[in-house]
């Protein structure tokens, strides 16, 4: 399937959640997985100009795994909409995820993972293709949603229009998303 809409009158922003809760291989922590990654995309003209503070969220459903890092990125793409679609954007997602030791084929559903970057909103996009825009589950996820309110407090979902601090407002108060005292997602 392909587009179905795009929203008028809206800034054209693109943003990306990021998340991990591995070491990549060679070791080192999440956080500089975050910040390679940033840099590898920014070389590759997808720059990270906007990053926020990076979440603490633990891992679902509920596991022994380490707890997840989370941040939200908006970027830009120094290629033109025509020439960098949606999911030419989400392909070079994906290399950046395999490039920093993310492991796809044959992974769980919830596996742990050293990098994952999802295309959350791309420009006000609305697609049931590949990829979905926005995100299918973001309105339900705190990590996604809590970052992405602090650097982009006036968003709104392009389907239900609804405002990110009312998308917030209705994560249930034991999500266990915390800003941790960490640097930001750089």
């Amino acid at each position: 399937m392909g587009v179905i809409a795009q929203q008028k009158g809206r800034t054209p922003s693109v943003y990306v959640a990021v998340g991990g809760n591995l070491p990549r291989p060679g070791g080192g922590v999440v956080s500089e997985t975050f910040a390679e990654a940033a840099a590898w995309l920014g070389a590759l003209g997808v720059e990270p100009v906007e990053r926020s503070s990076l979440y603490v969220s633990p891992a679902w459903p509920p596991s022994d795994q380490p707890d997840y890092l989370n941040a939200v990125w908006r970027v830009e793409d120094g290629e033109t909409a025509a020439a960098r679609s949606a999911r030419a954007l989400m392909d070079l997602l994906h290399a950046a995820e395999q490039r920093f030791g993310r492991q796809r084929e044959g992974a769980a559903a919830n596996a742990a993972r050293t990098l994952d970057l999802d295309l959350i909103d791309y420009r006000g996009l609305v697609s049931a293709g590949s990829p979905v825009l926005p995100h299918p589950r973001l309105e339900g996820r705190a990590f996604v949603l809590l970052p992405l309110a602090e650097i982009a407090p006036a968003w709104r979902h392009p389907v239900s229009r609804r405002p990110v601090a009312d998308l917030v407002a209705a994560l249930p108060s034991d999500h266990g998303c915390i800003r941790s005292a960490a640097a930001r997602a750089d």
